[in-house]
């Protein structure tokens, strides 16, 4: 059983509970609509292959230095850094980390609002409610914003109340599989629709001659944002983990689950792309490019089921809105619980005014959003495009030269005997010493540089 410290800590109630809470902090959105896009403009499989050693050779090492700093404290991002350097340098790491996951969830809630508010706009417009479905589909409309960020932010609310084990553990047990079995169905289906065969080819014929510079730095911003890292949400994870469970074959279990999802809903996104294209369904910007993001989901897919039809349009459109909720939801509870542990680490306060607490001021940033959309833009660049990388490649600098990776072995041998000796250990605390902090710092640099411009 899962304990619990004052005032509100507990811990994994089994490495899968950790695995799946940690795997679902790294699926969201941007997993089921910004990969798949990602990968059709920018080579296919080849942007696939860039991106798979993306995510093995710098957001695996740097996904373990977080668990292993998580867990060596027992302590949120900021208590942890304190714990590790008095001297002070650290714990800016971790208020930073706290911050960026606080501001990214303000945001993304609202996203997270609007497919909860697609599922009744389709339910309306098959029913031929025109009018409903228009005021439940405007991205734009306020106060039907406002309504489904707080109807999002009580069921994350709601989750991280019940702790670690009984909350978290418990919601993502049931979240992850029912995820993956609504993808799979929804693939199964898509695949025998006329044009499907053209999106599978584009999705997964390589084209390495266009490997260059911007899409290494795409598929590397890609697979450091999408594994969660550098907000800290993996070292709150890592705080609840055991000492005996290994560090290193957890963390690579989180990486091949998040890889494995993240191709999966490519197969579903682009081949669903290209039969909506052979249905007269415009799926090309002005550039050629492939349209993406809010267009894509909210513009071209219920173009393309409402073509289907029928009850089958109808349960395949909602199936595919309930999909984007519950990745959405796996990743808003990681983004909330980083707070809400510091606030009960360092202020001793019980987990649910925590979370109340938190979860009220996230909301009411989360609602100015809700009004005005465009604020979106400028918390995605601050906090997530050039926040999440920044910490990533202080987390990086700070293990390697401050805590010392020595001293991260020994924490990683308590579950893994032997691991000083291991060629896997050794060839990580090179990696996390030299190439993952001058990867990460090559994208914050470029991702700066292409902002400002």
């Amino acid at each position: 059983m899962a304990t619990s410290e004052n005032p509100g800590r507990g811990t994994w109630n089994s490495k899968l509970g950790f695995i799946l809470a940690a795997a679902g902090s790294a699926v969201g959105l941007g997993n089921i609509w910004g990969f798949p896009t990602q990968v059709a403009d920018n080579g296919g499989a080849a942007f696939i292959i860039v991106y798979l050693v993306c995510c093995i050779f710098v957001g695996l090492p740097v996904m373990i230095a977080e668990i292993t700093i998580g867990r060596k404290t027992g302590k949120n991002p900021v208590g942890a850094f304190k714990a590790l350097d008095p001297s002070g340098f650290g714990a800016m790491i971790g208020y930073w980390g706290v911050l960026c996951g606080m501001m990214i969830l303000s945001f993304y809630l609202v996203i997270s609002g609007w497919t909860l508010a697609y599922v009744i706009e389709q339910i309306l417009s098959f029913t031929g409610n025109e009018a409903g479905a228009s005021w439940f589909g405007d991205l734009g409309n306020g106060p039907k914003n406002a309504i489904f960020t707080v109807v999002f932010m009580l069921f994350t609310v709601g989750i991280i109340n019940g702790g670690v084990s009984n909350g978290i553990e418990r919601a993502t047990k049931v979240l992850m599989p029912f995820l993956l079995f609504i993808l799979l169905i929804m693939i199964g289906y898509v695949l025998t629709l006329e044009g499907s065969a053209i999106g599978v080819r584009e999705y997964l014929m390589p084209d390495f001659s266009l490997i260059d510079m911007d899409l290494t730095l795409s598929a590397m911003g890609q697979a450091f944002f999408s594994l969660s890292l550098g907000m800290g949400a993996l070292i709150t994870y890592g705080s609840y983990l055991k000492k005996d469970q290994n560090i290193m074959s957890s963390a690579t279990y989180v990486t091949v689950v998040d890889i494995i999802i993240a191709f999966i809903a490519g197969m579903l996104v682009i081949p669903a792309m290209y039969v909506a294209f052979t249905q007269g369904i415009a799926i090309f910007g002005d550039d050629g490019d492939l349209i993406s993001s809010v267009s894509l989901v909210f513009t071209v897919l219920p173009q393309l089921f409402e073509n289907i039809g029928g009850s089958l349009g109808l349960v395949i459109s909602v199936s595919f809105f309930l999909l984007l909720g519950l990745a959405a939801l796996t990743s808003s509870i990681s983004l909330l619980e980083v707070p809400v542990a510091y606030v009960i680490d360092e202020h001793k306060v019980p987990r649910k005014k925590a979370s109340l607490i938190i979860g009220g001021i996230v909301l009411v940033i989360a609602i100015i959003i809700s009004f005005d959309i465009g604020l979106i833009d400028h918390f995605v660049n601050i906090f997530n495009e050039i926040g999440l990388p920044l910490g990533g490649m202080m987390t990086c600098i700070f293990l390697a030269w401050v805590w010392k990776t020595g001293n991260a072995i020994v924490e990683i041998e308590q579950g893994y005997p032997g691991a000083a000796e291991s060629g896997f250990t050794k060839t990580w605390a090179f990696f996390i010493s030299y190439i993952c902090p001058i990867l990460i710092g090559i994208v914050f640099v470029t991702t700066v540089l292409n902002i400002i411009r």
